[in-house]
C-alpha cells in the first residue's frame, strides 16, 4: 500500500512541475498543503469525478486561489477531466488550467479564486445554502441535501477585511456543515507576517462562536484526520483547523521562504527536492500504484449511486417536493412566473400612484416572491431604507434555517460575497439591498459574480444626489459608470414603477447578474401605449416621440426622465425624449433599432443624468451635450440639491438652445 507521504508527494511534484514549465506560477502553497489535500480529498470528501454537477457533492473552496495547482492536482488524480495535457498547458491561453481556478473553465472548480478571502466568503454562502435548502426540502428518512462546504484558506485571506464579515455572520447563523482549513504558514508575499500580522487569529475564530482546533501539525496525517473528525463531529457551529505548515515543503533550499509563493523553483531546485522526498518519477509522471490510490471515480459513482436511490424513495413519498428539487437545481423558472410578471406589468402601467422606484421595487418584490418560492432575499442592514422586505419573508437563523430573508448586517462586502457562494451552490435565487454608494464596499465581489456570470441581483437604492439631506458621503456620482463597465452585469435605472417591475421580470429571467439603481424620491409613472409598453425590456426606447423627424433628442434615465418629459413639454413638438434604463440591454439591440431610436441624422442630442457625464457621449456625440455630475454632491432637501445642480427645466431648455 503507498504510503500518504508519497502520495501527498504527487501533489507537490505535479505543482512544481506545472510551475516550471509555465515559468509562472505559486508552487509553495502546494506544496505546504499537499497533506492536508490528501487527508480531505481521500478520507473525507464525498463527490463524484464522473458527474462534478451532483447536487449533494461536497462543496471544497481554494480561497488562496494562488496555490491553483493544488486543486488542478487533486482533480487529475481523483479522476476528474483533467489530463495531464492540461497540467502542461497551465497558465497558457486557452487552457483548462488558468492562472487562478476559474468556475466554468475547469471540471470540479467551485468558484473562481484570487482575489484573497472571498472564497473564504463563497464557502460560507455554499454552506448557507446547503442548510437553508436542507430545511426547505429535507424529510424524515429522507436526508435529501446533506453535504459539507470545506475551504482552505491562508495569511492573506484572514488578513482581508471580508474575511472577518463573512466568518462573523457564519459564526452568528451556526453553520455547523462549514470547515475551514488554515494554512498556517507564516509567510506571505513580502515574507515573514510576524511584521504586519500579529493577531491572535484562533481567538478571534473562537469569538465568533467557531469551533477552532489549534495547533495542528499541516504534515502529519494522523493529526489532520484526527482534526478532521472532530470537525465533522460538530454541527452546530462552524469549525477552523489552524494547520502549521511549511511553505514550500520539501524544498531542500527555499523552503518556509517567500521565494517559493510566487515562483518557479528552478530545475535543479526541483531535482534537489526529488532526492530529498525520495521522488524518482520524471516530470508530470506518476506511478501506477500512485495513480490508483488515489482514483476516486469508483468511490465517487457508488456514492452517488446511493443518493439517486435516496432520491428515487423520497421522489416516491413526496414526489411534489422532488418535482421542485429537481427543477430549482436546474436553475428552471416556474411555470408560469414570467407571464404573471408581463401581466403585472401591464396593470402597473394603468394604475401606477407617484411612488419612490425602491417602493415600486418592493411591490415588484412580492410579486416574485409568490412566484419564485427560491427567492433568498436580504439587505445589509438596510432592510426597510432599500424596501427588499416583503410581507412573507422570514428571517433565515438558527431557529428558522429555513428562512426566505437574510439580515446580513452592516456587511456589504461580505453580502454579496455570500450572496455569490448561494448562487454557486444552486437552488435559491438570491438577491441583496444596500445604497448604491456602498456598492463601493462590495465592488469586486460584484465583479466576480459578473466573471462567473452567476444569477444574483443588487437592489441598490438611494440612487443619486436626489437622496437629498445625507449628504456627498451617501450620493453616489461615478457609481453607476462603474457598474455599466463591468462586462457581464446587466445594470438598470428605471425611472417609474413600470420600468422597475420590467427591470426585476428582465432581472428574474436572467442568467447572469443584474444591479438596479433605485431612487429615494417619489416618481411619476409616465404615459405608454401598448407598443412603447413592449418596447421598455429594450433598454431604451421613445417615450415621447416628436411630431415628424426630431430635431432634438433628450435622453435620460431614472428621475431625470420625468424632467426631460417636463422640458420637451416647453420645448415644443419637435423634441423627442429617451428613455434609457438600460445601457448594456439597449447596445445589444439591433443597429436598426438604435437607429431608429437615435436617428444618426439628429445630431443634436442633450443626455441627463444625476451621475458622472462621460459615458454618454457615446450616445449624443461630440457634439451633443451632458447634463451630469461632474462634483460630489451636497447637503440638503432633495428638490434643492437637484437644482442646485442644474436638474431643473430651465437649465435644461437653455442647454438644449445653446445647441
Amino acid at each position: 500500500m503507498t504510503d500518504r507521504k508519497t502520495l501527498a508527494n504527487a501533489i507537490r511534484f505535479l505543482s512544481m512541475d506545472a510551475v516550471q514549465a509555465a515559468n509562472s506560477g505559486h508552487p509553495g502553497a502546494p506544496m505546504g498543503m499537499a497533506d492536508i489535500a490528501e487527508v480531505l480529498w481521500r478520507d473525507a470528501l464525498r463527490h463524484n469525478p464522473a458527474n462534478p454537477n451532483w447536487s449533494n457533492r461536497d462543496r471544497f473552496v481554494l480561497s488562496n486561489g494562488h496555490g491553483s495547482m493544488l486543486i488542478y492536482a487533486l482533480l487529475h488524480l481523483t479522476g476528474y477531466d483533467v489530463t495531464i495535457d492540461d497540467l502542461k498547458q497551465f497558465r497558457k491561453l486557452g487552457s483548462r488550467t488558468p492562472g487562478h481556478p476559474e468556475f466554468g473553465y475547469t471540471a470540479g472548480v467551485e468558484t473562481t479564486t484570487g482575489p484573497l478571502g472571498q472564497g473564504l466568503a463563497n464557502a460560507v454562502g455554499m454552506a448557507l445554502a446547503e442548510r437553508t435548502l436542507a430545511a426547505q426540502f429535507n424529510q424524515d428518512g429522507f436526508p435529501l441535501v446533506d453535504h459539507m462546504t470545506y475551504c482552505f484558506v491562508g495569511d492573506g485571506c484572514l488578513m482581508e477585511g471580508v474575511s472577518h464579515e463573512a466568518c462573523s455572520l457564519a459564526g452568528t447563523l451556526g453553520l455547523g456543515k462549514l470547515v475551514v482549513f488554515y494554512d498556517d504558514n507564516g509567510i506571505s508575499i513580502d515574507g515573514d507576517v510576524r511584521g504586519w500580522f500579529s493577531d491572535d487569529t484562533p481567538a478571534r475564530f473562537e469569538s465568533y462562536g467557531w469551533q477552532v482546533i489549534r495547533g495542528v501539525d499541516g504534515h502529519d496525517p494522523d493529526e489532520i484526520q484526527i482534526a478532521l473528525k472532530t470537525a465533522r463531529e460538530t454541527t452546530e457551529r462552524p469549525t477552523l483547523i489552524c494547520c502549521r505548515t511549511v511553505i514550500g515543503f520539501g524544498s531542500p533550499n527555499l523552503a518556509g521562504s517567500e521565494k517559493t509563493h510566487g515562483a518557479p523553483l528552478g530545475v535543479d531546485e526541483i531535482q534537489a527536492t526529488r532526492d530529498a522526498l525520495g521522488w524518482t518519477a520524471a516530470p508530470f509522471e506518476v506511478p501506477d500504484e500512485v495513480a490508483s490510490a488515489w482514483d476516486a471515480r469508483a468511490r465517487g459513482q457508488a456514492l452517488e449511486s446511493e443518493w439517486n436511490a435516496l432520491f428515487e424513495g423520497y421522489a416516491k413519498a413526496h414526489p411534489q417536493l422532488a418535482a421542485e428539487y429537481e427543477r430549482r437545481m436546474a436553475g428552471q423558472l416556474p411555470d408560469g412566473a414570467l407571464t404573471a410578471l408581463d401581466e403585472a406589468i401591464k396593470q402597473s402601467q394603468s394604475d401606477s400612484p407617484k411612488l419612490a422606484t425602491r417602493k415600486a421595487s418592493q411591490n415588484a418584490i412580492e410579486l416574485v416572491a409568490g412566484q419564485f418560492p427560491e427567492l433568498f432575499g436580504g439587505s445589509a442592514d438596510l432592510g426597510h431604507s432599500n424596501l427588499t422586505v416583503w410581507s412573507n419573508a422570514e428571517a433565515n437563523s438558527i431557529q428558522n434555517p429555513g428562512g426566505n430573508y437574510m439580515h446580513y448586517g452592516v456587511r456589504e462586502f461580505g453580502m454579496c460575497a455570500l450572496m455569490n457562494g448561494v448562487a454557486l451552490h444552486g437552488g435559491l435565487l438570491p438577491f441583496g439591498g444596500t445604497f448604491l454608494i456602498f456598492m463601493e464596499y462590495a465592488r469586486n465581489a460584484v465583479r466576480m459574480a459578473a466573471l462567473m456570470q452567476q444569477k444574483v441581483i443588487y437592489v441598490f437604492t438611494h440612487d443619486s444626489i436626489g437622496l437629498g439631506e445625507d449628504g456627498p458621503t451617501h450620493q453616489p456620482i461615478e457609481q453607476l459608470s462603474s457598474l455599466r463597465a463591468t462586462p457581464g452585469l446587466e445594470t438598470w435605472r428605471p425611472c417609474d414603477t413600470t420600468e422597475t417591475f420590467v427591470a426585476w421580470r428582465e432581472a428574474v429571467a436572467a442568467k447572469t447578474p443584474t444591479a438596479l439603481a433605485l431612487s429615494r424620491q417619489g416618481l411619476e409613472n409616465q404615459p405608454r401605449d401598448a407598443e412603447t409598453l413592449a418596447q421598455v425590456a429594450r433598454g431604451g426606447y421613445i417615450l415621447k416621440d416628436s411630431e415628424g423627424a426630431p430635431e432634438c433628442i433628450l435622453i435620460a434615465t431614472g428621475s431625470e426622465v420625468g424632467l426631460a418629459m417636463d422640458a420637451a413639454a416647453q420645448l415644443g413638438t419637435s423634441v423627442r425624449v429617451v428613455s434609457m434604463p438600460s445601457t448594456s440591454r439597449f447596445d445589444a439591440q439591433d443597429p436598426s433599432y438604435r437607429d431608429q431610436v437615435l436617428p444618426p441624422s439628429c445630431t443634436k442630442r442633450v443626455a441627463i443624468e444625476a451621475g458622472h457625464p462621460d459615458q454618454w457621449f457615446k450616445y449624443v456625440g461630440l457634439s451633443g451635450d451632458v447634463i451630469g455630475m461632474n462634483s460630489f454632491g451636497e447637503s440638503g432637501a432633495g428638490p434643492q440639491v437637484m437644482a442646485h445642480f442644474g436638474f431643473t427645466v430651465e437649465h435644461v431648455i437653455e442647454r438644449v438652445r445653446a445647441l
